[in-house]
């Protein structure tokens, strides 16, 4: 195993490392017999998508977290195996199951959740669940906010945030909320805050902005601002609405794809890991992200990429099935003229 003084003069760092739930998605299909609504089982949980966009791109990606002991993490794990992503850091516990999420569909894909977490295995991770080896090999470490939705599993995830940061990797934050997910009474806003801070590169649908904004004097300027103060890049998305990013030294407005949207359940997933995929194969780690945004071809070319990597998304069911691969994007960038 890789001690952390090690890890601090290394300069091999590859890996996306995804860190956060995975969980099943039973996604209805959308029609009733007899009064009974089916559902079909997909693998699924934000970082897991993540980790699955990246691998079917043909980047690498680990995932880190924790599974039930049940056949649903079973499901989980190999479901990730099969497209690719590395799951040696995976750990399994047997005092809680796996998280199940129902989800329904209207008919522009738009989803409703009904989730069964807590208790789940995915909160059950503590930071000596951590292996070093994982953060040593990593150019860039990706979270989600519902790893932040019980003090336990938030710290653990802060505490991840900071280790990746201080060896040189890149620190992604998708804020992802589902208040849902959070307890009654529970204000999301400090734990959401304190994880934004700790992040370079922050991705928000427009709903969360907006949502940010309503709790922040000066509203949606003031957000901007805020998050720049420690991010160097942030990406609002709102569907098929063109892309809004920013840095500390400008901004700017990107058109999406126009594509029939059947189910959304991964496009902001795919985007995200569109996005990190381009980091990646550019060799951008913390100490070269700088120079990256300053290029602006290189900036918007991978904003581009992302949006067609979340187009593509919306057009199949599933989380890890909808997801595409380099050369499905590569054929709609083509064939859509920028």
């Amino acid at each position: 195993m890789t001690s952390i003084e090690d890890m601090k003069h290394t300069d091999v760092k590859r890996d996306i490392v995804c860190f956060g739930e995975a969980l099943i998605d039973f996604l209805s299909t959308g029609g009733e017999a007899g009064g009974h609504r089916a559902f079909i089982q997909h693998a699924g949980g934000a970082p897991a998508n993540a980790s699955v966009a990246v691998a079917r791109l043909g980047g690498r990606a680990q995932f880190v977290g924790m599974l039930g002991a049940d056949m649903f993490g079973d499901f989980l794990l190999h479901s990730l195996d099969q497209a690719g992503v590395g799951t040696r850091y995976v750990r399994y516990t047997s005092e809680a199951k796996t998280a199940l999420a129902f989800v329904s569909l209207d008919e522009h894909g738009e989803r409703s959740f009904s989730f069964y977490r807590p208790p789940a295995a995915d909160l059950l991770f503590r930071a000596t669940d951590f292996d070093p080896d994982c953060f040593a090999n990593a150019a860039i470490f990706h979270v989600c906010s519902n790893s932040l939705t019980e003090p336990g599993i938030a710290q653990v995830t802060l505490e991840g945030m900071a280790l990746a940061r201080s060896l040189g990797a890149v620190v992604s934050m998708d804020m992802n909320l589902r208040p849902a997910l959070w307890p009654t009474k529970a204000d999301p806003l400090p734990w959401l805050w304190r994880a934004l801070a700790a992040a370079d590169v922050v991705k928000l649908a427009g709903n969360e902005l907006d949502y940010l904004s309503e709790h922040e004097p000066g509203g949606e300027s003031r957000v901007i601002h805020r998050l720049l103060e420690t991010a160097q890049l942030l990406v609002t998305t709102d569907g098929a609405a063109p892309l809004r990013w920013y840095t500390r030294d400008g901004s700017g407005v990107l058109e999406t794809f126009s594509v029939r949207a059947i189910d959304t359940t991964a496009a902001g997933d795919a985007f995200i890991g569109g996005l990190l995929y381009q980091l990646q194969s550019r060799g951008v780690d913390r100490a070269r992200l700088a120079s990256f945004i300053a290029d602006r071809a290189a900036l918007t070319g991978s904003l581009r990429f992302a949006a067609g990597c979340g187009a593509l998304a919306v057009t199949r069911h599933g989380a890890f099935a909808a997801l595409p691969s380099l050369g499905e994007v590569h054929s709609l960038l083509e064939n859509s003229p920028a």
